[in-house]
């Protein structure tokens, strides 16, 4: 417990918030994002599903059944939560919860971490204690690209284990059985190298995603700060996690509709990929057959998802900071 508890006595001198921070042990900061990316992938999930099944249809190889193209199913966000709902049963909207919170305790305490240290000690402030635009894009996209290539396995179990569902509606036996069986599966299938299969449109998306979301978040809340007479409190984190589910949203989804498609596509003995040679090659073939907006696919369930998770992780995020007496992010 005495990494959580360092309280400061009442003879030390007053620190600055820079200061007061590096005194906290890493683990407890990787902890507190973990924690708050839980409780906000918890609630948020059922969207997630939703965005994977629509970014899913209509793809080339699940689109043929006896020779014909088939309509798509599902024709926007409600009808595909209503369908899954009807058809599956509603907790099946929570199929692939435990790979993805097992992915954002990895994913989301690495990026938080690094993001800070990349802030506070590598990039730094300027001398008046702004954090530059530019270096907000830097450390954002580094910290997310290295947050997402460690979590990338984790994340390849959570869009398997998402298609489950469909896959039993269409008669098909299921690929996997559990978070373990999938591990094991992948890696009998491809080795090891299978476990980061579609790795790069993962950390791409990871780092344009963090790009939106911890830079926006970051610049606007201080930029409240310094130039409203808004206080360091729920208001100000609600409007600036909200403005970087936005553009988090906006810049994300190109990527992860190629992340998800190269992720669920079949594979040979080898590991290798039945549909696509690459994500550069499932990007063109995806603009080819279905048009430049199949890559915004999702898009509205992905943004209606990224808004309250990025809402729910913010606010939950620097309450707990508050209350172990961790100044605001």
């Amino acid at each position: 417990m005495y990494i959580f508890f360092q309280w400061e006595s009442e003879e030390s001198p007053a620190m600055s918030p820079v200061q007061e921070n590096s005194r906290w042990p890493r683990v407890s900061k990787f902890t507190l994002s973990a924690c708050a990316a839980t409780v906000a992938e918890l609630v948020t999930f059922p969207l997630d599903l939703t965005k994977t099944r629509l970014q899913i249809q209509g793809e080339g190889g699940s689109r043929q059944h006896g020779g014909s193209v088939q309509p798509p199913k599902y024709r926007g966000m409600l009808s595909t939560a209503m369908g899954i709902v009807r058809e599956e049963g509603p907790l099946k909207l929570w199929q692939g919860v435990t790979p993805a919170i097992y992915r954002h305790i990895v994913y989301s305490g690495g990026r938080m971490l690094a993001y800070e240290q990349l802030r506070e000690s590598v990039l730094g402030r300027s001398e008046n204690g702004i954090f530059p635009v530019w270096k907000a894009v830097i450390g954002s996209m580094i910290s997310g690209a290295l947050g997402q290539f460690i979590a990338s396995p984790t994340d390849l179990v959570k869009v398997q284990m998402q298609m489950e569902g469909r896959r039993r509606l269409e008669g098909k036996p299921p690929r996997v059985h559990g978070v373990y069986h999938a591990f094991t599966k992948i890696i009998a299938e491809g080795g090891i190298r299978g476990l980061w299969a579609g790795w790069v449109p993962n950390v791409q998306r990871a780092a344009l995603v963090n790009l939106g979301d911890l830079m926006t978040y970051d610049t606007v809340k201080h930029f409240l700060l310094r130039n409203t007479s808004i206080p360091d409190n729920s208001i100000c984190h609600g409007l600036a996690s909200i403005c970087s589910g936005l553009v988090a949203a906006i810049m994300g989804t190109p990527a992860d509709v190629v992340k998800t498609r190269v992720m669920n596509q079949p594979r040979d003995s080898n590991g290798r990929g039945l549909l696509y040679k690459s994500s550069t090659d499932c990007l063109v073939q995806s603009v080819r057959k279905e048009g430049f907006f199949s890559l915004y696919k999702g898009f509205l369930p992905t943004w209606f998802r990224m808004a309250p998770w990025s809402l729910t992780f913010w606010l939950t995020f620097e309450q707990m900071r508050r209350a172990m007496g961790i100044s605001s992010f």
